[in-house]
């Protein structure tokens, strides 16, 4: 699969973005990123909010490519499994990892309580500052007009 197909079958939108737009979406990630590490927090509740930064960093990566997730079912799945379609097949296994953190997620946001334990919190957390960091670097190397100043 490659991303052209997935636009050709109305999985992805054309989308041009702006330094704007992925600086705004990058103090999203900050925000988050940091609101997640806050202890005052349920677990679950810092799981979701470490998911919302990587799904965040994820779109970076799409928009950068000029597209986005079309609306509706798999908006948060496409997102993700483009990972690996743009940062290398080195990254299935991410790609993999929050595929699994979208389904957790979903059940502590709409179904109970008490699913994300604090190591899964701190994991997530984790793999966010780790996605971010390389997020930044390829923006540097492949889109350099959109990648923030040092």
């Amino acid at each position: 699969m490659s991303l052209q197909i997935w636009l050709k079958s109305g999985w992805l939108l054309p989308h041009q973005t702006s330094p704007e737009e992925v600086r705004d979406l990058l103090r999203i990630v900050e925000r988050d990123l940091k609101d997640a590490a806050t202890v005052a927090l349920s677990h679950d509740w810092q799981y979701g909010i470490a998911y919302n930064a990587a799904l965040k960093l994820c779109t970076i990566l799409l928009y950068a490519e000029g597209y986005s997730s079309a609306k509706g079912h798999g908006s948060h799945m496409r997102p993700i499994n483009a990972l690996p379609l743009i940062l290398g097949d080195g990254r299935r296994r991410d790609a993999d990892y929050l595929d699994g953190c979208r389904q957790k997620r979903n059940k502590v946001e709409y179904d109970y309580v008490g699913g994300a334990s604090q190591a899964d919190a701190e994991e997530l957390i984790r793999f966010g500052q780790e996605l971010r960091t390389a997020v930044l670097i390829w923006l540097k190397e492949k889109h350099p007009n959109l990648s923030p100043p040092d």
